[in-house]
């Protein structure tokens, strides 16, 4: 007893490619010996390994079982040693899965996916963020980076979570930043100091445009008069939280009902949303764009950040024009062709 215990926990000892190579090697030569033994009996070689893996597996059918001395010393030596070593694989494959689950609850797994969005910073605004993302793309993979040690959203499978620096260059390699549909970065709540907040931000941000430009990176910023900082790395786009909130506030007080139009702009999940069309070739002017999507029932909000576009109806319409329009889903899948 003493002497197979020592054996089991050498065995338990190897690494897992050993363990199955020594499993498989096992498997064959026991069919090998079964067929050998007791040719009458098996038929066949393939026959021989189904027996073996009954046996070692104990479903044990008793379609087939040995009927010589030698066949029935093989069944019993495998009922020693082949359930053991199918045990320590079953156990192997259990302590695998836990081991995986540790590591991703804690951050540590690398990401292997691609086309992904990342989102940095953990808070109840990057929650509503992802909660948002997943009502535009129910089957996008989002990778959530940030320093603490557990998965704030252990139970969303498409939530891939990393653990670290988000300025760091390993940590942002681990969540394949250069494959990366887009990145969402917030500020951190935990700095009460929103210079502080904006500085760290601003590292961040260096380090995602000097590793991947390429990617769209949306920033949000505390301090409107640290904008030209973040423009100077070439953030894509950024967000003035306070006053973001602070003029919809106002708006809300002032406009009664304003909020509620704005709420529906920026979110999917209520009532008409905001879309980008492409550019129909026929449209030689706004006007005709605007009348064109009006027709379809669709309304011509804006050409990028170019609001105005009702006053100049009559003017052409630039060749890398983006028109975003207000429609519900349906009307904008019917005019991109989707």
């Amino acid at each position: 007893m003493h002497y197979f215990i020592r054996i089991t926990t050498k065995m338990m000892r190897l690494r897992k490619r050993s363990i199955g190579m020594i499993i498989l090697l096992f498997v064959l030569v026991s069919a090998t010996a079964a067929y050998l033994l007791e040719p009458s009996t098996f038929h066949s070689w393939f026959t021989a390994l189904y027996w073996v893996m009954t046996t070692m597996a104990t479903v044990g059918y008793g379609d087939y079982f040995a009927h010589t001395v030698a066949g029935k010393w093989l069944t019993m030596f495998l009922y020693v040693f082949g359930i053991g070593l199918l045990s320590l694989v079953i156990g192997k494959v259990i302590d695998a899965m836990a081991e995986f689950q540790r590591k991703r609850g804690a951050g540590a797994l690398t990401f292997r996916g691609k086309n992904h969005i990342i989102v940095i910073n953990w808070s109840k605004k990057a929650q509503s963020a992802i909660d948002e993302i997943f009502s535009y793309l129910p089957d996008v993979h989002i990778v959530l980076i940030d320093v603490a040690d557990r998965h704030p959203l252990e139970y969303v499978e498409q939530v891939h979570f990393i653990s670290g620096d988000p300025s760091s260059e390993e940590v942002l390699l681990k969540a394949r930043l250069g494959e990366a549909r887009a990145v969402i970065l917030f500020a951190d709540g935990r700095i009460d100091d929103p210079s502080l907040s904006d500085g760290k931000s601003l590292l961040i941000a260096s380090s995602i445009e000097r590793m991947a430009p390429q990617v769209h990176t949306t920033v949000e910023i505390l301090q409107e008069k640290n904008i030209q900082n973040f423009r100077h790395v070439q953030v894509n786009e950024f967000i003035l939280s306070h006053d973001a909130v602070s003029r919809l506030a106002v708006r809300a007080a002032l406009q009664t009902g304003s909020s509620e139009v704005i709420n529906q702009l920026i979110s999917r999940q209520y009532g008409d949303d905001l879309y980008e069309v492409p550019v129909n070739p026929s449209w030689k002017t706004y006007g005709e764009a605007f009348q064109d999507l009006l027709r379809q029932g669709a309304t011509l909000l804006s050409d990028r950040n170019d609001l105005g576009i009702n006053r100049k109806l009559d003017k052409p319409l630039p060749k890398d024009a983006r028109l975003f329009v207000v429609s519900d889903e349906a009307t904008y899948q019917r005019i991109a062709g989707k």
